[in-house]
């Protein structure tokens, strides 16, 4: 990929959660470039092996690790493996998140004649337990491993932890409260992070993206049968000023400047949207 600028992340050690998804592979993919070692946490050990597989390949350092981001456990093994191979975390990019069926409504609003649809999904039918799935993976699957990594950080100079939010924590979209929910929440907790965090010298910050296709949203947005857009890819391509999705090399430049301290030194518990002004428009 082509990096819009470089910053130097020589013997920096940079851990990546969810590294095996389009975005975060790309994200591991831009840090390694700039000469970070690249630790690809995922769930799927075999993602997390191939999407440093790949960075191999061109050269960069970069390992595989299964972790379990709702698993104290699983990411205590993660680190210790990732500090020996690599050395304690100095960058810590939770990615791992995302939403789930049972906490998603069938329509975007309440008419009275849905209540007599067995066919749909209301509010009053989200299942409880799916909301909790998409809460606990998206908060918690930030603040474990945030617990975990930044126990190696306190002590050294120039360490980081940014979080993935969504503009859906600006506003929420229809359909899906657990995971817009769970987004504001992240966001959140980025500022509360990063006051608690900064007499120890570790700097917190979120990227939010708006649209851009992922393996997770690719049913939602693309029809599979014609390959065209869905109704609601085409809504949120309307609502959107530029007129299309991101792409995720369009994470990159924010990221980096993020993540150096001789870009941001002073950059500190702020949520960067980066949704080709979505957010911004509002719809008049």
């Amino acid at each position: 990929m082509s990096i819009p600028f470089s910053i130097d992340l020589s013997n920096r050690v940079a851990v990546v959660t969810g590294g095996g998804g389009v975005l975060c592979s790309q994200l591991a993919r831009a840090l390694a470039e700039c000469g970070a070692k690249v630790a690809i946490l995922d769930l799927n050990a075999e993602a997390a092996e191939a999407a440093a597989e790949g960075l191999r390949a061109d050269g960069l350092t970069a390992k595989g690790f299964a972790a379990n981001v709702l698993e104290r456990a699983s990411l205590e093994a993660a680190a210790e493996a990732v500090k020996a191979a690599f050395g304690p975390c100095d960058l810590l990019l939770n990615g791992a998140g995302g939403n789930h069926p049972k906490g998603t409504t069938s329509k975007e609003w309440l008419e009275e004649a849905d209540l007599d649809d067995p066919s749909l999904t209301t509010f009053f039918d989200l299942d409880p337990k799916g909301i909790e799935f998409v809460f606990n993976l998206n908060f918690l699957g930030s603040l474990i491993p945030s617990q975990v990594f930044a126990r190696q950080m306190i002590g050294r100079k120039g360490c980081s932890i940014i979080n993935i939010s969504s503009m859906n924590a600006f506003c929420p979209l229809t359909k899906i409260p657990a995971y817009s929910g769970a987004k504001a929440a992240v966001s959140n907790f980025t500022q509360w992070l990063a006051v608690h965090f900064s007499k120890v010298g570790i700097r917190v910050n979120a990227l939010a993206p708006g649209f851009f296709l992922t393996n997770q949203n690719h049913k939602l947005l693309i029809d599979e049968a014609s390959g065209e857009f869905t109704a609601r890819a085409k809504k949120i391509i309307d609502h959107t000023p530029m007129g299309r999705f991101g792409e995720p090399q369009e994470l990159v430049g924010t990221l980096l400047w993020l993540v150096s301290d001789a870009a941001s030194g002073f950059v500190n518990g702020i949520v960067v949207p980066i949704d080709g002004g979505f957010a911004a428009y509002s719809g008049v």
